[in-house]
């Protein structure tokens, strides 16, 4: 069952907050990634390269964990359960120049490479513990 987001978290996303990502590899053990993080107003948006090893692991098993903190007060976090609900390349461009200029505070993502496709990963979330977010 799909938790809503509390309007703390939103704030949270919004902002250019610290987040990893947990997928599954193969063999069951977990697989860790430093992530930047945003949002569509009732999912977690993560951006990615086609091919990158957590877009692997999600079209295999859609079940993630994310962790949420902000920088500037580690007691201010959510953490996550959910299910990747989307991979598309839809708007994917788009969503990394606005992470650039939320982590980065520039306009286009410098890191593109030409043959890369970028997917954005839809998660649902099923559970979300928070602490210190009003």
């Amino acid at each position: 069952m799909v938790v809503p987001l509390s309007d703390g978290f939103l704030k949270l996303l919004n902002e250019p907050a610290h987040c990893q990502l947990v997928t599954l590899m193969p063999d069951g053990s977990p697989q860790v990634t430093q992530v930047w993080v945003g949002t569509d107003g009732g999912h977690i948006l993560i951006n990615t390269s086609e091919g990158r090893q957590k877009e692997r692991n999600v079209r295999r098993d859609p079940r993630v964990a994310v962790n949420v903190v902000d920088p500037a007060n580690q007691w201010r976090l959510a953490s996550v359960r959910g299910k990747v609900v989307d991979i598309t390349s839809d708007g994917s461009d788009a969503l990394i120049d606005g992470l650039a200029k939320k982590y980065l505070g520039v306009d286009s993502y410098p890191f593109r490479t030409p043959d890369e496709v970028r997917v954005t990963l839809k998660i649902a979330p099923e559970h979300i513990a928070e602490i210190g977010l009003e």
